[in-house]
């Protein structure tokens, strides 16, 4: 984006949210995220269903090419009101929002209903156009059912006996509950209406920016704030988005099967859509097509984070397949049969009430059953099951993982080690995540280090052998004074040198950042996949100064601030003298 689109989102950013966080008067971050996101995804269906419905009433009344079979000629009608009537009929048919993939949106969820109708006063009589012809009515007996009312009608509207958008079925949330109060929602309601989110200008220069881009940088912004406000709990939903960037960059996803055991809001796989995006010039492709090539498969157990995770993908414009319902995913694994070409997670770190009985000699135990008390090596083998045989994966995981040797870890880690499954691992910075201080690393995997043609493997040598460790821990930038995060350069170097190891062209150990090892080198380590024990320590810069000048230098200086110390003191002591108070 160029500067203007930047600021654009900045601006925009604050002052949503500045709007929404009023509501934290009355409501904890847990509950009115549901409130704020609800009414953000009806901004958005509603938004991308005016659009279509505008790019359609030029194609039945503009017959600008032989080509249009949208065109209704006027001649065909005797008025002009029986043609407009006609036009206004067809803009309700659904199957012209279908072939698009844009969500059919009812009378009472669009937009400008529900901004004119707040706009009234409560108790008054409201009539509305029903799916056949009929008038519905209804008293507006509070905003919030108004909006509720909406969200429904979305999840539940049919057309004949079919649902118009089974993906949203049992996904919205209701905000009823929370009791928020008119004037409040009223305000939310306003703000974003005198929103530009269609043709936005910033400064009278028009933006290249869609709907669809501009509200999905909103609500990935208001994740990421509410992740901040719940602290520990909200976290659990977010990943640090320079990380799933990292990773996204690193395992290069352009096509295939892609997998999230533990997705969270769906974080990896919007990184993953930006991703063939950002690529699209230099590759030489056209994205929208491209994201056509790939399959989104994720599973959450948590009921609200399952719902949150749905509403993204469908801002985003994604087609997903969350299984269906939330789920454990050892317990209730929502895609038995997949085989993906790419895994992506943040699984929770060292959970420890994880285990089951029914979980004993299962079949995704293939290098040893993990410890009752630590999932983690259960999560790497639940990948490895869901990997084909092309396939690669990365995850987050405690650095605990990579040297652990208690209750059979160290054993497994041997195993894949021996059957040649890891192939990168990256050590990460401190404070990174804004629900755990806990140190993290990075695990690449995959099951093919022979290179070939399938999605992921293409320009890739034969690596069998060779695993590649890589020490960030020196990288990023305080962001806050608790908040580390990456910088774009950051996740350029790492994954620049991933990509050079990988394809064998200008790669090079460099002491204190990256090497590759040999199996040899890892037996010599015992196993134990901790970068910093392969990578050794960085050259420290040769001091330019000889010692002589320096300790003089330094001697002096401190001299120069003792002296000054003294008449500090004598100049505080004569003040107080002054005031009648002896020191």
């Amino acid at each position: 984006m160029n500067n203007s689109e930047q600021q654009f989102l900045k601006e925009l950013d604050v002052k949503l949210w500045s709007a929404a966080d009023r509501l934290r008067n009355n409501l904890d971050a847990a509950n009115y995220k549901h409130v704020v996101l609800g009414i953000i995804f009806l901004k958005y269906v509603s938004d991308a269903f005016e659009e279509r419905q505008q790019e359609l009433r030029q194609l039945f009344t503009q017959d600008n090419s032989d080509d249009n079979i949208y065109f209704m000629p006027r001649e065909d009608y005797n008025s002009e009101e029986e043609y407009n009537e006609a036009v206004n009929t067809e803009l309700e048919l659904h199957e012209y929002y279908q072939e698009k993939n844009v969500f059919w949106v009812p009378k009472q969820s669009r937009w400008d209903f529900l901004k004119s109708t707040a706009a009234l006063p409560i108790g008054t009589d409201i009539e509305i156009d029903g799916p056949n012809g009929e008038k519905d009515s209804f008293k507006l007996s509070s905003i919030s059912k108004l909006i509720d009312n909406a969200l429904e009608a979305i999840e539940t509207y049919k057309i004949g006996d079919k649902l118009a958008n089974p993906k949203l079925k049992g996904v919205l949330p209701r905000i009823g509950r929370y009791e928020v109060d008119n004037p409040n929602l009223i305000e939310l309601i306003n703000k974003f209406s005198d929103t530009s989110f269609r043709n936005p200008e910033y400064n009278g220069e028009k933006l290249d920016l869609h709907s669809k881009d501009i509200l999905g940088h909103v609500y990935e912004y208001f994740l990421g704030q509410f992740a901040l406000a719940e602290g520990k709990q909200g976290g659990q939903y977010y990943t640090p988005k320079s990380i799933v960037t990292l990773i996204v960059e690193m395992l290069q996803p352009y096509q295939g099967r892609v997998y999230d055991p533990a997705m969270g809001a769906g974080g990896f796989f919007v990184s993953n859509d930006k991703f063939i995006e950002a690529h699209a010039k230099e590759k030489h492709y056209n994205a929208a097509e491209q994201k056509k090539h790939i399959s989104v498969y994720g599973q959450e157990s948590n009921p609200t984070t399952w719902k949150l995770a749905a509403m993204n993908m469908a801002i985003r414009g994604i087609d997903f397949n969350f299984g269906k319902k939330n789920a454990d995913t050892f317990l209730d694994d929502q895609h038995p049969d997949l085989r993906a070409d790419f895994v992506m997670a943040n699984p929770p770190f060292n959970i420890k009430d994880w285990w089951h009985a029914k979980l004993e000699g299962d079949i995704r135990w293939k290098y040893g059953t993990p410890p009752q008390g630590n999932a983690n090596y259960g999560w790497i083998q639940h990948m490895l099951h869901h990997l084909n045989d092309n396939g690669s994966m990365g995850l987050l995981l405690a650095n605990g993982s990579m040297s652990s040797n208690t209750n059979n870890e160290g054993e497994i880690r041997k195993a894949l080690i021996e059957v040649d499954l890891v192939e990168c691992m990256v050590a990460l910075p401190g404070q990174l995540f804004t629900n755990t201080q806990i140190p993290a690393c990075i695990w690449f995997l995959t099951k093919n280090k022979k290179g070939g043609t399938s999605p992921g493997q293409k320009g890739k040598r034969d690596r069998r052998g060779e695993t590649l460790f890589i020490d960030a821990r020196s990288l990023g930038f305080m962001k806050d004074r608790v908040l580390r995060d990456f910088t774009n350069d950051d996740i350029a170097r790492i994954a620049d040198v991933f990509h050079a190891w990988q394809s064998g062209t200008g790669y090079q150990d460099e002491k204190g950042f990256c090497f590759s090892a040999k199996l040899e080198d890892l037996q010599k380590h015992d196993y134990v996949l901790t970068p910093g024990r392969y990578v050794g320590a960085a050259d420290a810069e040769k001091d330019a100064e000889p010692f002589p000048e320096k300790m003089q230098r330094l001697t002096a200086q401190l001299k120069s601030q003792f002296e000054e110390s003294d008449r500090l003191e004598k100049a505080i002591k004569d003040n107080l003298a002054g005031i009648g108070y002896e020191f």
